[in-house]
């Protein structure tokens, strides 16, 4: 099975909510629901590749020094014949209002208000440890 890394970030607001972005028609697991982010390219560190890819994903401004080390997601998705691998971090502080350049839509959503939404499989560990904090 291949190993795919990609990095996830946790975008908080100052109300505590998360940012969501919606998968667009036509790729893998179209309209669910997942956490910004994407592939750690050739070469780059997954810091490099997190603030590239908000940029890219939400035209969106992110520093390294505002990037917090959360957890790392480990899933299989032996359908697809990869295994996922995802440093994800927080990120309180950005420049810019995110927009869904690569998605059909964003939603800002409190953790324990996650469950109704219709998430990535890969991502339902990682609402659950969320749940845990006190975002605000």
């Amino acid at each position: 099975m291949k190993i795919l890394l990609v990095v996830a970030a946790i975008i908080v607001n100052e109300q505590g909510k998360i940012l969501l972005a919606q998968r667009p028609e036509g790729k893998r697991l179209a309209g669910k629901w997942e956490f910004a982010g994407g592939k750690v390219e050739d070469g780059e560190t997954p810091e490099q590749a997190i603030i590239r890819e908000l940029h890219e994903e939400l035209s969106i401004v992110v520093h390294q020094d505002d990037l917090e080390n959360f957890w790392f997601l480990s899933h299989p998705y032996p359908e697809f014949d990869f295994h996922l691998l995802m440093p994800v971090y927080i990120c309180r502080k950005w420049q810019g209002n995110p927009q869904p350049l690569e998605h059909a839509a964003l939603q800002w959503e409190y953790a324990h208000e996650m469950h109704k939404m219709d998430m990535i499989e890969a991502d339902t560990e990682l609402v659950e440890r969320l749940k845990q904090l006190q975002f605000s």
